[in-house]
């Protein structure tokens, strides 16, 4: 067991939590016990993963998605009053890591998803103020899109979406997980053959179909496994905790 302060401060302090302009504050969002034991880690904080958490004697939720999300209605009222008490009764305490997640260079989502890819990285793009969030590199070898949206799916478990740019060969490719079809213009202007993110919108196909860039969408939840899988398995290590990820299914 540790104390729950010295676990949120080391882990606030290793993602540079400071460094970041959020849409949802990072760190601490719900307090629980003073100590932990047990870490379960997963994507969003879902009334599923409190649920399996509390089964597991967590003491702690490690989440990608957590609460108080801007623009959000603030009232504890519905499915988050629901959320928030499983957590208050049983003395979970919910950390969750937005952007400070997707963007470290170790542990985060991007940079762990590129290693279960097998891509190279060869830089970033995408800034959130100093800290670049997207990036860009190589495939393993030169692949064709079928090749690649089957590397993909075998490596993610789930077929992407692909919109077919011009070259018949792909060896370079830029992505960024979760929601980040926003950053195509930026892919393309990288120079890329490829871009891979984890959602799609009207215009992307567009993009793909006038610059010739491969637009391939693979899930949000999907590319976003990795990153809190990575960090928790690190903080278990660090404080010799248990820890478990639970992966709730989502489609999307």
């Amino acid at each position: 067991m540790i104390p729950l302060k010295e676990l949120v401060d080391y882990t606030n302090t290793l993602l540079n939590i400071t460094d970041f302009h959020d849409y949802a504050p990072n760190g601490l969002q719900v307090e629980g016990c003073a100590e932990v034991g047990k870490i379960v880690s997963g994507v969003t904080a879902s009334l599923a993963l409190i649920e399996a958490a509390v089964q597991e004697k967590a003491d702690a939720l490690i989440v990608h998605h957590g609460y108080f999300w801007k623009g959000e209605d603030p009232c504890i009222t519905g499915m988050k009053q629901l959320r928030l008490r499983q957590l208050l009764a049983n003395g979970i305490s919910l950390l969750a890591y937005h952007l400070p997640l997707d963007a470290h260079p170790h542990y985060g989502n991007n940079v762990q998803l590129a290693k279960k890819l097998e891509f190279k990285i060869n830089g970033g793009f995408g800034r959130d103020g100093k800290n670049m969030i997207a990036m860009y590199g190589e495939l393993p070898d030169p692949m064709s899109a079928s090749g690649l949206s089957a590397h993909i799916a075998n490596c993610l478990g789930r077929e992407p979406l692909h919109i077919p740019g011009y070259s018949s060969s792909i060896r370079t490719i830029a992505w960024c997980t979760g929601a980040a079809q926003g950053y195509f213009d930026q892919a393309v202007s990288a120079g890329v053959d490829a871009y891979l993110t984890g959602e799609v919108s009207e215009q992307t196909t567009h993009i793909a179909r006038e610059t010739g860039v491969h637009f391939f969408c693979a899930g949000h939840h999907a590319t976003e496994r990795y990153g809190v899988q990575a960090l928790t398995g690190h903080l278990a290590e660090i404080f010799m905790l248990d820890h478990k990820f639970i992966d709730i299914d989502n489609p999307v």
